[in-house]
């Protein structure tokens, strides 16, 4: 059943409401799996806002009508922050997708948690354009568990002991009623246990005092009581091995553990079926490659590039084929969907399919068959692509290679050309024609900002060794530019069909954030080119209401309309400050002034790659979409579409550039369908179903790209305890009013420099010019200066490092102070939990200083 059916039918109950047993008996629902689709389905339905949960088994349609009325609700997903106001961000639904943010002021929270998602009663608009509510609703807690930090109680007047939340958003502790600290026998079997094989127990402690802890709510916040809960897990020391890894799995809801049907189902397909593999188009017998990390385990792309005759190329991309093994709702792919994509951490890897699937039957291992789905590109001698076919193959590939060793067969290492002296001229080969798209692409205004992603080192026993930024070598961007061509090619192919299908796309950047880079990069004497830009100037109430008090003329405010923004405009730029001290910070500020890219079922281009039409089709182990992509294409195939498709230099439709700018592809229509023009059936999956796919994914990879970076984070934090009172250069990133965030330039670490530890003058942070100045000495603080700073302070639990700036005139020691003799694990632990940070004692400062 449709999401839209299911509408109608909970429509057409009395007042709009119905019950889970009112509806399973009117779908006529036999089994239990057929009960518990419909519970999935009710509850993504309630997350989006197209129903209210009325109580425990009841749902109702929401009301909505025009704006400025006390029915005039939005769902969405309540993000706090840590002075206690929080945004909503609407959920992303066809016709309003490019809804803005709405701030909920601290008294108006109304018990919502970190994450929930709300039903918000929008408050009349404001004359500058923000938008106020306040939570009316909470419609699906999403912090079942908590992960934090263990206090006793410090009287028995207290109601027990707390939960400090590792989450700094969650102002609020968590009471531990007096006598519920330890977990009993029972808490083996609660469905948030997750255990990992370095977590700590409660039998191996007998002082829970700033342990880490795993806490289940057992009563809800609300204005005027916080929440309650009871501790089912102990991890251990936060300077355990491993704990840090398992508390991000817990903060961030991740699920680790595969269900045991899950396993079992994934053992039964784990196998190569030779009368499926005899059936396609066998691609056995030529030499196909990955290329991968040297820790990779799943590899799910295979590449080959074979010169013709007439001077162009045959560019091979082999995706492997999971769909084939993972079918639509069966066990595999619910949980499959619940995980969304695999997650990355710099030691170990949670991935969104068992292994049986991830590194075996699905990966392509060398010199094992593999099934595949491919797309097979004819390109001209100038790099141009021409043509290309969608196939489903078998392939063997001939070796499993990584990015070291391609880059030092392209460098001429002479010892890895002998060792692979077979496949030196298909590398030389790949590397010719990525350099070719790649200049095409560029043609076109696609953005490269090539900036560095941090490594996180470790050495022979596990323990961390350093931070260094990631290489990216024309080893990497061959795979890339191959990756992303077919990734195009697919998504043209899917468009031109006119079948509902999942694309990624980029819109174009919001106004206000393009004029906030203009007005920092002017200060470095650059500039997008963007001319005179359209503005509409406002006046607020309060501003009205200021200047009647005071007698002055009301203060006006400018607001930047849509402007006429295209990629080209940021490539251009990243080429001028290419290799310029100032590129590094230019980089940064550019791409925060891009809106984050995303799922949706509606194809709006991709700003960023100037791409009309783009997807994600080659990652289908690790990522979900890229699974469903490949389902609507298989289906596509096996009902007689016609994978190939020529295509025509032309001139493309994308809405960011000029029509003289670029070239894209064209597909001209050849016959589709053994039917006629087109596809004419029924769609593989309908559009409704995609929207909602399109939503989960794209919160499930925000969700992942937050752990990964959060412990990234912590990480180096506690790789600098040992570096503290240490001196260091470092690069101004962005002033704020705060203070200065700077990076370390031989360490990718970054911290903050407070503004109230600039001692030496009066500073105040100009919004205006994007700096901070002294108001005596007239000194300037902006984005790209260096700086010397000391590393005064760690906030741990906050995950992150105070640094102060060194006075000028002296000089720089660059050694570290001498220690005091070491304390037990037990009393540091107390110490450095108790305030929640370290701070390099007074006397020590001065004496760093001298």
């Amino acid at each position: 059943m449709t999401d839209r059916d299911l509408l109608a039918q909970i429509a057409r109950s009395a007042g709009g409401k119905a019950g889970y047993k009112q509806l399973v008996r009117e779908l006529g629902l036999g089994g239990g799996r057929e009960r518990r689709l419909l519970l999935e389905q009710l509850a993504r339905m309630t997350a989006r806002g197209d129903l209210i949960k009325a109580d425990r088994e009841h749902w109702s349609i929401p009301k909505r009508v025009g704006a400025g009325t006390r029915d005039n609700l939005m769902a969405g997903r309540l993000d706090l922050h840590r002075d206690g106001y929080g945004f909503v961000r609407p959920n992303a639904r066809q016709g309003s997708q490019k809804e803005e943010d709405v701030f909920i002021p601290p008294d108006e929270i109304n018990g919502a948690m970190q994450g929930d998602q709300v039903l918000v009663e929008l408050a009349p608009p404001r004359a500058d354009g923000r938008r106020l509510g306040r939570i009316a609703r909470i419609l699906e807690r999403r912090n079942p568990t908590v992960v934090g930090i263990f206090h006793y109680a410090k009287s028995d007047r207290e109601m027990g002991d707390k939960v400090v939340p590792f989450d700094e958003r969650m102002t609020q502790h968590i009471v531990i009623p007096f006598g519920q600290a330890l977990p009993g026998p029972e808490d083996q079997e609660t469905p948030h246990r997750v255990l990992g094989s370095e977590t700590a127990t409660a039998a191996h402690h007998d002082d829970f005092e700033g342990l880490v802890v795993d806490v289940e709510i057992t009563s809800w916040p609300t204005p005027t009581r916080p929440p309650i809960g009871r501790v089912i897990e102990v991890l251990g020391d936060p300077d355990d091995f491993g704990v840090d890894v398992e508390m991000m799995i817990r903060k961030h809801q991740l699920p680790r553990v595969f269900p045991e049907k899950v396993l079992a189902e994934a053992r039964d397909v784990a196998f190569l079926d030779e009368v499926e593999a005899n059936r396609r188009r066998d691609c056995r017998g030529l030499p196909i490659v990955t290329i991968d990390g040297e820790t990779a385990r799943d590899f799910d792309d295979a590449v080959l590039v074979r010169e013709r005759a007439d001077g162009g190329y045959e560019l091979q991309v082999h995706i492997a084929d999971v769909a084939e093994y993972v079918g639509s709702g069966t066990d595999l792919d619910l949980e499959a969907r619940l995980r969304g994509t695999s997650v990355y951490f710099p030691d170990r890897a949670i991935p969104m399919l068992p292994h049986e699937l991830s590194t075996g039957i699905c990966s392509l291992r060398p010199k094992e068959d593999r099934l595949v789905l491919s797309c097979i590109m004819q390109l001209s001698s100038a790099g141009r692509i021409e043509s290309f076919e969608i196939i489903e193959g078998v392939i063997r590939s001939a070796e499993r290679m990584t990015y070291t060793d391609v880059h030092a067969i392209l460098e001429g290492d002479a010892e890895t050309r002998t060792q692979y002296a077979q496949l030196v001229p298909e590398f030389e080969r790949m590397r010719y024609l990525a350099g070719l798209m790649n200049k095409r692409r560029e043609e076109r205004g696609s953005i490269d900002f090539d900036l560095p992603e941090p490594v996180i080192e470790f050495d022979e026993n596990g323990q961390m060794r350093g931070v260094t930024k990631s290489e990216r070598t024309w080893a990497n961007r061959l795979i890339e530019e191959f990756m992303l061509a077919a990734n195009e090619c697919v998504a043209t192919w899917l468009e031109d069909l006119g079948v509902p299908s999942l694309y990624r796309i980029h819109e174009k950047p919001e106004p206000r954030r393009v004029v906030q880079f203009e007005e920092l990069a002017a200060g470095f004497g650059y500039s997008l080119g963007l001319g005179a830009l359209p503005v509409k100037r406002i006046q607020t109430r309060g501003d009205r209401r200021d200047a009647q008090r005071s007698g002055r003329q009301v203060r006006t405010h400018e607001v930047p309309e849509d402007i006429a923004v295209t990629p080209k405009m940021y490539q251009k730029l990243a080429a001028r400050i290419e290799g310029k001290p100032e590129e590094r910070i230019l980089s940064y500020l550019m791409l925060r002034s891009l809106r984050q890219a995303r799922y949706s079922e509606i194809n709006e281009g991709h700003f960023a790659l100037a791409a009309p039409t783009y997807t994600h089709f080659t990652s289908p182990i690790r990522r979900y979409p890229d699974l469903i992509v490949h389902r609507i294409t298989k289906a596509l195939l096996r009902d007689g579409v016609d994978g190939r498709a020529e295509v025509a230099e032309g001139r493309h439709g994308s809405p960011w550039t000029h029509p003289h700018e670029g070239l894209g592809i064209v597909i001209h229509r050849a016959k589709k369908h053994a039917h006629g023009e087109g596809f004419n059936g029924e769609p593989p999956i309908p559009e409704a179903e995609l929207a909602q796919i399109a939503e989960e994914s794209s919160q499930a990879e925000r969700r992942a790209a937050e752990a990964e970076r959060e412990l990234v984070e912590w990480k180096k934090v506690r790789f600098m305890e040992d570096r503290l009172g240490e001196e260091f250069a470092a690069l101004v990133l962005n002033p704020t009013k705060y203070g200065l965030f700077v990076e370390l330039t031989d360490l990718f670490v970054e911290g903050l420099v407070p503004i109230d530890t600039l001692r030496d003058d009066r500073y105040t942070w100009r919004e205006n010019t994007h700096e901070i100045i002294g108001e005596r000495s007239g000194r300037r603080f902006r984005a790209g200066d260096r700086v010397q700073v000391i590393l005064d302070r760690i906030l741990a639990q906050e995950r992150r490092l105070q640094f102060s700036i060194v006075e000028e005139g002296i000089p720089l020691t660059g050694k570290k102070q001498s220690k005091p003799p070491p304390k037990s694990k037990k009393n540091r632990r107390k110490e450095s939990t108790a305030s929640g940070s370290k701070r390099i004692p007074r006397h020590i400062h001065k004496q760093k200083r001298r």
